[in-house]
């Protein structure tokens, strides 16, 4: 069946064809390039009754004249108007399509701008370290390897604090901004005090302190439930291998002391369970801040030469360097959780991968801004430990380690 339907020339189609070729040459403002191509590319009209979809048709039939007209010129829009009012069909097959086309590209518009800017995640977090600590300069790191540069599309809104009674109050600020996500470290004050303030909103944490399921956090390591999830380091038992170490150091000794805050109590506790153990004397020494230490570990003075242990905890890390030289001042040998420690002037370390531990979390980070949901991603607990000797410590001390231990560590600082 020949469907060609016959077309009269419009009066001032010339004029028209004239404006429109000339319209080519620039292109149409605040609009892509590309639609003044398709318009170019009409052919004489043929039927297309055979070849669109029934729908597709009666979706042309309805466009508006002046929709046909930007993207098909006005001879063609005019000749679809005369067609309609005649009941013949006159638009031509490449014309049809290259409508269909226009009308496709033009609804996909809003969402290409949309595409082209960057979602920003917007991470609220509250510590105790500064913010251009090793540890977040390291999380950072990570996540700009995952996509994520600060300024362009990633926040990163971190809030110092002194002690730990500061979460709660910082965290809650925070909140109050638009915020994405939370990050909470370190000891379950941190977590809490996240937990109260997000809202429902996912927190990724590093548990390193305490255990998230025997405190309640999560309904259990495989699958947490509720809105947090992240990772876990089984402190406890670190603290009490920590003092078998001591053992195998110092073999002679008979007392230890113990050093703990507010948050590390538990440590307090299983390092002690396990001097007795060991034959090792427990003395406790709590400390409460920087200008603490030296008045602390003067418990130590009528026990000279005898080690202390020191738990994993953010202002043992924070103040690392003044804990190494009051240490040092008392010719006290020690043992630390952090290889920050070490490097700072402490005898030993024993204890996770601090910076390593950051670098992961910042993929559970990713992970939920990408839409995973924190109650269905496993709880993983890090199974990287590190053991260091500082040698140069040990000259200073005059403290002399056997061979085959130092053997056994990671990393020997001469």
């Amino acid at each position: 069946m020949n469907c060609r339907a016959f077309i009269s020339r419009v009066p001032g189609a010339a004029q028209h064809e004239a404006k429109r070729r000339g319209a080519l040459q620039t292109p149409v403002s605040g609009l892509p390039e590309i639609g003044n191509q398709m318009r170019a590319s009409r052919v004489n009209p043929t039927c297309v009754d055979r070849y669109a979809p029934s729908s597709w048709r009666s979706r042309i039939s309805g466009a508006p004249l002046h929709f046909v007209e930007f993207i098909l010129g006005p001879r063609e829009a005019r000749t679809r108007g005369r067609c309609a009012a005649s009941g013949t069909r006159g638009i031509g097959r490449r014309a049809f399509i290259t409508l269909i086309g226009a009308a496709g590209t033009a609804a996909a518009w809003p969402h290409a701008a949309c595409a082209q800017q960057p979602k920003m995640l917007r991470l609220d977090f509250v510590g105790i370290q500064p913010r251009d600590a090793p540890i977040y300069t390291n999380f950072l790191r990570r996540m700009a390897q995952l996509g994520y540069q600060e300024g362009r599309n990633f926040t990163f809104d971190y809030i110092q604090t002194p002690n730990v009674e500061g979460y709660e109050k910082n965290y809650h600020a925070l909140a109050a901004r638009k915020v994405d996500m939370f990050l909470a470290v370190g000891n379950e004050p941190a977590l809490r005090a996240a937990i109260a303030a997000a809202g429902g909103k996912p927190i990724a944490f590093l548990a390193i302190d305490f255990d998230p399921q025997a405190k309640g956090y999560v309904a259990s390591l495989s699958r947490p439930g509720g809105n947090v999830t992240g990772l876990f380091v089984r402190q406890i038992e670190l603290a009490a291998k920590r003092v078998e170490i001591v053992r195998e150091a110092f073999p002679r000794a008979s007392t230890l002391g113990i050093v703990f805050d507010t948050t590390t109590r538990e440590q307090r506790d299983a390092a002690a369970e396990a001097a007795r153990k060991f034959a090792l004397e427990p003395r406790m020494i709590e400390v409460r801040g920087e200008e603490d230490y030296a008045g602390a570990f003067a418990a130590m003075d009528d026990a000279r030469g005898q080690p202390i242990i020191l738990p994993a905890g953010a202002i043992f890390l924070r103040d690392r360097a003044a804990i190494a030289q009051a240490l040092l001042e008392r010719r006290i040998p020690s043992i630390a959780a952090f290889r920050e420690n070490l490097q700072a002037g402490v005898l030993i370390s024993y204890g996770y991968d601090l910076m390593g531990l950051f670098y992961d979390i910042a993929g559970y980070v990713h992970q939920i801004a990408r839409g995973a949901k924190p109650a269905d991603m496993p709880i993983e607990q890090s199974p990287r430990f590190y053991m260091a000797v500082n040698l140069k410590t040990a000259a200073s001390l005059g403290v002399s380690l056997t061979d085959v231990f130092i053997a056994r560590a990671n990393e020997v600082i001469e």
